[in-house]
């Protein structure tokens, strides 16, 4: 009889300041990989060394901080987990994060959620093309969708994926391609991208290749361009897009502390998908191979400062958000035990 295969490990590393600059950060980093159904939290132990806690959920992807609040999207949900009161040092842990609220979606493939300044989440529906908002009684009531999308329909038209906030209020959104036809987008990878101002619909950046998560900052929208490998911002009046660095990895997530970004890499494919991109071309001409992991980029210098880098069964990794004020988190599972013992009182009501 022919032996198993061995189940392929997962092993970690990160750069030798990795753990240290985060411990000076006074922050910790959540990242989800649907690829392999986790959502890793990464911090800083008593000793100075990397924590690493994990948690199983069905195609975890997008996620967002807010508050106390961490905000999850799985296969066909969206969930809201709170840092519960009082739980520092849970075992070693200074916050511990507890699911309190869910919303069944159905599997629209969330790419990106965000709070408006009234505490509204706000997600981007990209089986849909538009952005939308939990329902309590639908799967989702959709608000705005961009002018080249005709309907709504459940075609992933143009790949709709990422959404960036100014002063409290959804403002750009990021698309692969400017496409009104089912799976339309996968004819623009190389440089169909375009960046959309949300209130005008008008598209203000184009020429960009599979570009995700756009953020407001400093004036400028700072984003991953997927298909080239780098991380960079457009200026919004006249369209440039300037790179600031290139990574060895396929970028989704974004987030930032500090004057530093923190990106997340992935090992492409080798399925249509990803073929024939520009990443391929610049990973050939340097000599690279791929990365899965989080590199952080000095905002100053455009170094790669820092990195953390995942091999074995972890190839791909979606989205990354900076924890501040939690060195070393930890989160319930909802097959766990302590889902049942662990427990937070609200003010009585009376």
């Amino acid at each position: 009889m022919d032996a198993k295969p061995k189940e392929p490990s997962l092993q970690l590393t990160t750069s030798r300041l990795f753990p240290s600059w985060l411990a000076s950060r006074n922050a910790s980093i959540a990242f989800t990989t649907y690829q392999a159904g986790k959502f890793f939290l990464i911090g800083v132990n008593a000793e100075g060394s990397i924590s690493v806690f994990e948690r199983t959920i069905e195609r975890p992807m997008a996620l967002c901080a807010a508050g106390g609040d961490l905000y999850l999207s799985s296969l066909f949900q969206l969930w809201r987990f709170a840092a519960i009161p009082g739980a520092g040092d849970y075992q070693g842990y200074d916050r511990l994060y507890a699911p309190r609220q869910s919303w069944v979606t159905g599997d629209v493939d969330i790419h990106d959620i965000k709070l408006d300044a009234a505490g509204r989440v706000i997600f981007v529906n990209t089986l849909f093309s538009c952005l939308a908002t939990p329902s309590t009684t639908d799967s989702f009531d959709p608000f705005w969708r961009p002018k080249f999308i005709s309907k709504l329909a459940a075609e992933d038209r143009c790949h709709l994926n990422g959404m960036a906030m100014r002063d409290g209020r959804p403002a750009f959104a990021t698309a692969v391609g400017r496409s009104d036809v089912a799976d339309g987008w996968r004819d623009h990878r190389v440089g169909g991208g375009v960046l959309i101002e949300i209130d005008s619909k008008e598209i203000v950046a184009t020429g960009l290749s599979m570009p995700h998560a756009p953020r407001w900052r400093d004036g400028r929208i700072y984003f991953v361009n997927a298909g080239t490998g780098e991380f960079g911002h457009i200026d919004v009046a006249s369209g440039k897009f300037t790179p600031i660095a290139f990574c060895p990895g396929f970028l989704r997530g974004l987030d930032f502390v500090g004057d530093f970004a923190v990106v997340t890499m992935s090992l492409p494919r080798g399925n249509k998908t990803f073929e024939n991109l520009p990443l391929q071309e610049t990973l050939d001409r340097t000599g690279a191979n791929p990365r899965c992991g989080l590199a952080v980029i000095d905002l100053k210098s455009g170094d790669l400062a820092h990195w953390l880098r995942l091999e074995g069964v972890v190839t791909e990794l979606f989205d990354a958000v900076v924890l501040e004020g939690a060195k070393r988190p930890a989160a319930i599972g909802f097959r766990s035990d302590e889902i049942r013992r662990v427990l937070s009182i609200g003010p009585e009501v009376r």
